[in-house]
């Protein structure tokens, strides 16, 4: 029943009609986040004081768009460049009985989620989880002493302050039936894009209509396959003609179906709930072809039995000048933030 729900809502919300049983419930939604940052805005609330300066990388509608793979983007290129930065992100899907937690690569993703996990196994960088992101930006400063921090989503929690912010948008989907929640997926107008220092596009079958001029293009390459059993990598190639099967329990699925039939793959998908905790049924299939999955889903399969199954790390990509545009940009920010 969950996944049926989770599946029509995501079809109504991305399609061209908003859930009419549900406007009246959007527009009060509407009106207490209006009411929320309008305290901010004019100063009644005030942001806590996090003794590092953060950068957020969130978006305005409900499901992916590609906010995970850009923060991991962002922490290479500003270690590149002589910053220690670490990263903070909700935890969703973690149970841990106490918030904030720090996140090391092995960590259990069912404690902390497995966005955390997979921040801390990619990147090797500290990172932090918790609902309560001022929190857990403070005990990365404590722990770590990190001088930048990136927040994978947040971008509604106002209580964190923030030098810059990076409004990911989805280019296949869009912003879809432009309607708030839960008639539509939008936690806020079209018209908080004006505020974002950058707005980044990822790429896919279009691009969104009323995004400011400017935005950035970001790809995600898939270029590998890791093997879960091992650890072992080969190209993606290897598979290109082969029929196989591909597992995802992210928000948009067929995304990843569909980057895998482009790279020449036979794909026969499974689609799941977004974060959901995989169990040996899921990835079982009676027979003995190939099982691919995301990033993200193989960091909560270390208690399957995994073999000839593999995961395909998905990598951002901006060309030259989007590249440039953005570092140098955010890192003015910086800049007036320490003043």
């Amino acid at each position: 029943m969950k996944r049926w729900l989770h599946g029509w809502l995501l079809r109504r919300w991305y399609g061209r009609w908003p859930v009419w049983i549900l406007v009246p419930l959007s527009w009060l939604f509407i009106l207490l986040t209006a009411f929320r940052r309008a305290l901010y805005r004019t100063g009644i609330l005030l942001p806590d004081v996090v003794p590092a300066p953060v950068i957020v990388v969130g978006n305005l509608s409900v499901g992916g768009s590609g906010k995970t793979p850009c923060t991991l983007w962002l922490a290479e290129k500003f270690a590149a460049a002589g910053y220690h930065p670490g990263m903070i992100t909700r935890g969703y899907g973690g149970h841990a009985k106490s918030w904030p937690r720090l996140v090391t690569a092995d960590g259990d993703a069912h404690e902390v989620g497995d966005e955390a996990v997979l921040l801390a196994r990619r990147s090797g960088l500290p990172v932090a989880a918790g609902p309560d992101r001022v929190a857990a930006a403070r005990l990365l400063v404590e722990k770590w002493r990190v001088n930048l921090i990136l927040s994978d989503d947040g971008l509604q929690h106002y209580r964190l302050p923030r030098a810059a912010e990076v409004i990911m948008l989805d280019g296949s989907r869009g912003l879809g039936n432009g309607w708030r929640l839960p008639a539509g997926p939008l936690r806020e107008s079209v018209r908080r894009l004006r505020s974002a220092q950058f707005v980044v596009v990822k790429a896919g079958a279009g691009v969104p209509s009323n995004i400011p001029a400017g935005a950035c293009l970001m790809t995600l390459e898939l270029v590998e396959a890791v093997s879960l059993a091992d650890g072992s990598r080969c190209p993606l190639s290897e598979f290109a003609g082969k029929r196989v099967h591909a597992v995802a329990a992210i928000a948009d699925p067929e995304q990843f179906f569909a980057a895998l039939r482009a790279a020449g793959l036979q794909v026969d998908g499974r689609t799941l709930p977004d974060h959901a905790e995989l169990e040996k049924s899921d990835i079982a299939f009676g027979d003995d072809l190939p099982v691919l999955m995301t990033e993200k889903d193989a960091v909560k399969c270390a208690h399957l039995q995994t073999e000839n199954t593999w995961f395909v790390p998905a990598t951002a990509r901006f060309d030259g000048r989007d590249d440039t545009r953005i570092l140098s940009g955010l890192q003015q920010c910086l800049i007036r933030a320490m003043i």
